[in-house]
């Protein structure tokens, strides 16, 4: 008798660790899921091919200045992304002659 009561209580006992092992896999894997979409890679390639820093604690600033090549001047305008890792990105945006 005393071993069939043991025997009974190791199945019972057995069960209910399977059924926490499956519960922590769930709650692990959904962490794990949670994890990888939070992840988003640093670099990416822009539309002219070229690498770009990805961050959201960019600064971005519009500046303009005057250029002369040869006899005619014009006014670039362009944008300067300043990024956390001490880098900085230039883009221009318009050209417009002014003499």
């Amino acid at each position: 008798m005393k071993r069939m009561l043991g025997f009974v209580l190791a199945l019972a006992s057995l069960g209910f660790t399977g059924f926490a092992s499956e519960a922590n896999a769930t709650e692990l894997s959904r962490s794990n899921v949670a994890l990888a979409a939070g992840a988003s890679p640093q670099w990416q390639i822009d539309r002219y091919g070229r690498r770009v820093y990805i961050r959201r604690r960019v600064r971005t600033v519009t500046r303009s200045r005057v250029v002369r090549v040869g006899r005619r001047v014009y006014r670039e305008t362009y944008v300067v992304r300043y990024l956390p890792n001490g880098r900085s990105d230039t883009r221009l945006i318009s050209r417009v002659r002014i003499a």
